[in-house]
């Protein structure tokens, strides 16, 4: 009996996507493969679902700064929709500098709703490389939502506008009632407080400390508005000292800038692992079965790898089946110690054919299918096993 490799790679980011890498590694190993590329819930998962069977539906959306983009979302005939909120609401599609108090997630919300029109009956969000903090408030206009300020006004999209807001119109909302909604995300930070997305995420999307400060408040005002007119679990008291409580204090209310709280409170959203559950969705289980070995891997296996990203995901899944692991990446921080704590038997990485990490990233495709090869070699894997 033919034993397979199984090559279930992430994205090799600024130089191949995951399915490139699966490719390489596949030519360079020269034994029966099978290529699963795989995603975590951030960039690139859309891309993972398309080479694994979904098909890509591209419209046109909302950026985040309110230019137009053509925007991607994969699909699958039986009615699961998987959305990458990076896709139109993406740091990638800032056209200039980054707007930390006027960037919107109006384009995901786009996106969803053009999945509810298809007939989705399950909607997979994944929440990653966000250009906004607007807690989710862009993406619930898109589906419907009036946010008003006190003279009945619909408020401009942006985090910083939400300081104004009073009234939360729900009245004209998408019926999603028949749709289950997933997060696929490892965020697990709270809308508000010192480890909330304005706190955390917002420096990294260009907010000054006052814009944390500005964007935190209108955020706080966002959940105690929706708290106090729509029901949601718990309360967040307005009294100038911020409790992140209910439906805001909830794990993962804080990713993509909030937009985790937006998914929680009007869409009902359960979040989910995001590598785990990806892994499900792709078939990975049922791929592993019979393989002799695992191959995974990342542009940078770093300390962060090792916070629920993708190849440590691969690693525990394939430990649950029996089959050893090994990895491929750019360039490797991680011990062999750490790499073996994670489940991961050896890591090969391109900087130890180059060390000019700028001609790694140029060259990574021709380099990619040589460390195979000498994988291939090291784990003796030529002939059926």
């Amino acid at each position: 009996m033919v034993q397979h490799v199984l090559v279930a790679p992430d994205k090799f980011k600024g130089s191949l996507t995951a399915a490139e890498v699966a490719a390489r590694v596949s030519a360079g190993l020269g034994v029966p493969t099978v290529e699963l590329p795989v995603a975590d819930g951030g960039d690139g998962t859309v891309d993972a679902a398309v080479a694994c069977g979904f098909e890509r539906i591209t419209i046109e959306a909302t950026g985040p700064t309110g230019e137009r983009v053509l925007a991607s979302y994969a699909w699958q005939p039986a009615g699961t929709a998987v959305v990458e909120l990076a896709e139109a609401s993406g740091l990638r599609r800032l056209p200039g500098d980054r707007e930390p108090l006027t960037a919107t997630s109006y384009g995901t919300g786009e996106l969803i709703a053009d999945a509810v029109r298809r007939g989705a009956k399950r909607v997979v969000l994944g929440l990653g490389g966000s250009a906004c903090t607007d807690g989710g408030a862009g993406l619930a206009q898109a589906l419907g939502a009036r946010l008003l300020d006190g003279d009945g006004d619909d408020l401009p999209r942006g985090g910083a506008a939400l300081k104004e807001l009073a009234r939360i119109d729900l009245s004209g909302f998408m019926n999603v009632s028949g749709v289950e909604f997933v997060v696929a995300s490892d965020v697990d930070n709270p809308l508000l407080g010192p480890h909330g997305a304005a706190a955390v995420y917002g420096p990294q999307k260009g907010a000054t400390p006052d814009d944390v400060r500005t964007l935190e408040a209108a955020l706080a005002r966002l959940a105690a508005v929706a708290t106090a007119t729509h029901g949601l679990m718990g309360a967040v008291e307005h009294d100038d000292v911020v409790r992140a409580m209910g439906v805001a204090g909830a794990p993962g209310a804080g990713a993509a800038g909030g937009v985790g709280f937006a998914a929680l409170a009007f869409l009902h959203a359960e979040i989910r692992p995001g590598i785990d559950y990806l892994l499900d969705l792709l078939g990975f289980g049922e791929l592993v079965e019979g393989a002799r070995l695992v191959i995974t891997g990342e542009g940078s296996l770093d300390e962060q790898s090792l916070r629920g990203k993708a190849p440590v995901g691969v690693a525990q899944a394939a430990a649950r089946a029996g089959v050893p692991v090994v990895a491929v990446c750019g360039r490797r921080t991680l011990t062999d110690a750490e790499l073996k704590a994670a489940g991961i038997e050896a890591a090969y990485a391109l900087t130890d054919l180059e060390p000019d990490p700028a001609v790694c990233m140029a060259e990574a495709g021709p380099l990619l299918e040589r460390l195979a090869t000498r994988l291939a070699a090291d784990r003796r894997l030529e002939g059926n096993g």
